[in-house]
């Protein structure tokens, strides 16, 4: 590790680089993307791997779905009319994917590609919870292979890094350490996990479908199923995060001597500080929350308030990320990092339900027949799947059940009724099950790796006078305040509007 940092030196590291990048679609990648190019003109290019037929869809999806979105706002207003010959010379769109051997690049592009690529940054996944398996699989085991891969045919790669997540340690209790994932680990005492043995299960179990010629809707439940199955057998709460920890297993086990950084964030909100405070794509974990609160769709949730929420804004990320990458480069070692709030400054969940309720009331999302503001009520809790499970059935399948019979006795006469309120619950009962693995999580993440990483900026991470910074000390959030005025209203600008 270098001995000290600052913000003109992480700059500096990004000078004349070629970074290849993969996920730039994504909300991170979005932010990743922009950063460079904000802070260092000079980079030499930004080689984006975009899921696409050809070059030319790949040049659109990026022109729509990156440099096309809000958050490069602040880029255009600085380069002005150059703005689209500015990208156009520092990011080159490939149409490609992880999935494939070679990333779906031709051998003559990903030979030249070899020979000029200084850092790769491997965002790409699949963060659905219950993702069919063969495609979580495909995207988060096989695409950190195949990137390993490509990566040692780099002759002058400084730099690999892994965007994981926190989430690989599963549902353990207790402070969990920022230490590597070795192959064949798993969050069960005694049962070893064989990463060949899953890809030849998914591979046999589509055999079998193919010869069934099951339904396409069939062969997705299955393999959703069986995705769900496997990772609960190996101790993971959901087919997410049991592919991202085999990823990572991958990745340590076939690196040899490539510089490899793992980053592990915890839940990803919005920007707290540059370019735009608030922004966000995608609803996130406790997103769902908030938006279904908004709607009026949650008035129940599963959730013990007093637990620790470990959130992280996309920002912070971002700059731990870009600092790492300074901080290790060429060293031929691998480091993990937990870019996580939950030791450093710990945030209960029932701070994000006092800010939603108090900015709710001063900001009704909903209004009457009359035009008139609707009063939000409190969100109840419950601090147990059985207890919430009972109280669902009791108010409200049970009342779901009598308006069924009447409807049918009542010749349908109520079967709008029936249908609206049965999807409310079906949706309710699918958010709180999809979210209790984090809800209720009960543990700790250190990150005592990411407070070395933090002490090299030796206190200057929060330097803003260049309009810029690399903060990612989550000890200068002040929750209720980022919730309140930053994130929730985020949430009600970029995702319910």
């Amino acid at each position: 590790m270098v001995g000290e940092l600052d913000a003109d030196a992480v700059v500096e590291y990004f000078r004349g680089k070629s970074i290849l990048i993969t996920g730039s679609t994504g909300f991170l990648g979005k932010v990743l993307v922009e950063k460079i190019l904000r802070v260092q003109p000079d980079v030499k290019k930004l080689f984006l791997l975009i899921r696409a037929n050809d070059v030319e869809s790949a040049k659109q999806r990026v022109e729509t779905e990156v440099t096309g979105r809000t958050i490069f706002h602040v880029l255009k207003e600085k380069h002005g009319n150059s703005f689209e010959d500015f990208i156009q010379e520092k990011v080159c769109p490939l149409a490609g994917d992880i999935v494939y051997e070679n990333l779906g690049v031709d051998k003559a592009k990903l030979t030249e590609l070899s020979k000029e690529i200084d850092i790769i940054v491997n965002g790409a996944a699949t963060t659905n919870f219950y993702e069919r398996y063969d495609v979580a699989f495909d995207t988060n085991v096989m695409g950190a292979k195949h990137i390993c891969e490509f990566a040692k045919r780099c002759e002058k790669l400084k730099m690999l890094l892994h965007v994981s997540t926190a989430y690989v340690a599963g549902e353990k209790e207790g402070i969990l350490p920022e230490k590597p994932l070795l192959v064949g680990e798993t969050m069960r005492e005694g049962i070893h996990l064989d990463i060949e043995y899953e890809l030849n299960l998914i591979k046999e179990i589509r055999r079998k479908l193919e010869i069934n010629c099951s339904s396409e809707i069939a062969g997705k439940r299955t393999m959703k199923e069986l995705g769900l199955k496997r990772a609960r057998e190996f101790g993971w709460p959901n087919t997410y995060v049991f592919t991202k920890a085999m990823g990572e297993m991958l990745l340590g086990h076939l690196r040899g001597d490539i510089p490899l950084i793992i980053i592990r964030p915890s839940i990803i909100t919005s920007i707290l500080r540059e370019p735009y405070p608030g922004w966000m794509e995608g609803i996130r974990t406790i997103d769902s929350f908030i938006v279904g609160y908004a709607k009026r769709a949650l008035s129940v949730f599963l959730v013990d308030p007093n637990l620790i929420m470990d959130v992280v804004p996309g920002d912070m990320v971002v700059n731990a990320m870009m600092v790492a990458m300074a901080a290790h480069s060429e060293e031929q070692a691998q480091h993990t990092f937990h870019v996580t709030s939950s030791l450093r400054n710990p945030v209960p969940y029932t701070v994000l339900a006092e800010s939603a309720h108090r900015y709710f009331l001063l900001n009704p999302p909903c209004h009457g027949k009359n035009g008139e503001p609707v009063r939000m009520s409190r969100m109840r809790f419950f601090r147990s799947l059985p207890r919430f499970r009972a109280y669902m059935a009791v108010k409200f399948r049970l009342p779901l059940e009598i308006l069924r019979l009447l409807s049918i006795v009542g010749c349908g006469a109520f079967s709008r009724r029936y249908d609206e309120l049965s999807r409310k619950y079906r949706y309710v009962m699918h958010i709180s099950e999809l979210y209790a693995p984090y809800t209720l999580f009960r543990g700790c993440f250190d990150d005592m790796n990411t407070e070395r990483l933090r002490a090299v900026m030796a206190n200057k991470q929060n330097d803003m006078s260049r309009g810029y910074g690399f903060g990612f000390d989550p000890q200068s959030i002040d929750w209720d305040d980022y919730f309140f005025r930053v994130h929730i209203p985020g949430v009600v600008k970029y995702l319910l509007n």
